[in-house]
């Protein structure tokens, strides 16, 4: 059974995020076949769509190579996310369905729950799907394509410490769904805007201005067939 290039893509792109595939190293299409049990073929397509991504370069002499972001464009990232994710909130307020709503309440109420309890790595788990469900309730798949690439990359350049009052996060997490709910875009918007700008200050740099990184697991495998992990 041929294994479709997206799933090869989403497994690489893992591993990046991970630290698997160090900043600069070279990722060879033989290497990378023998690691995920597949042919160059989707290899060879997973490498081209995450070199447009920004995930890989294509260097004279050397090929593929995991990038090097610098810090400008790290902290473009974030700066792009506090732009998009309360755009995101505004036309989730007249789009979503009633199944979004109910993932979301579903989420909300997890999360106050863990929360209560200081159950750090739960709720790491369930910001991400909440910000990913409220991103497709907008309707729009460029923007919620936009928004996943945002977070993939904002979780391979920074660490992210725990919210000082995780309790107080999902209350505005709450507070976004309640505005979603209601049709209210302008609420909806202005809570995440200020979610989004709060959280920003929990953001540390993986790497210094030299490319210094900080350590990460290096020796994860996993089949490009399982799910890939949420951040």
């Amino acid at each position: 059974m041929r294994i479709p290039a997206h799933s090869v893509c989403t497994a690489i792109r893992d591993d990046i995020v991970a630290g698997v595939h160090a900043r600069g190293g070279r990722l060879t299409e033989e290497l990378l076949a023998r690691r995920y049990g597949v042919s160059r073929v989707p290899v060879r397509e997973a490498l081209r769509t995450l070199e447009a991504e920004g995930f890989v370069v294509t260097r004279r002499h050397a090929g593929a190579c995991v990038a090097e972001p610098s810090e400008q464009e790290a902290a473009d990232l974030l700066e792009m996310r506090t732009l998009l994710e309360p755009l995101g909130a505004s036309r989730a307020a007249q789009r979503r369905t009633e199944a979004h709503l109910k993932v979301l309440r579903g989420l909300v109420r997890l999360g106050q729950e863990r929360a209560r309890r200081g159950n750090s790595e739960d709720l790491r788990s369930l910001g991400g799907w909440f910000h990913e469900t409220l991103a497709q309730a907008s309707g729009s798949p460029a923007l919620t394509s936009m928004l996943t690439q945002l977070r993939h990359k904002i979780a391979w350049m920074y660490a992210v410490e725990a919210p000082v009052d995780p309790v107080e996060s999902w209350t505005e997490h709450g507070a976004i769904v309640d505005a979603v709910a209601r049709g209210d875009g302008e609420r909806a918007r202005a809570i995440t805007a200020l979610h989004t700008e709060r959280s920003i200050s929990a953001h540390r740099l993986r790497f210094g201005s030299r490319g210094d990184r900080t350590e990460r697991v290096r020796n994860s495998q996993h089949p490009v067939n399982m799910p890939s992990l949420r951040h």
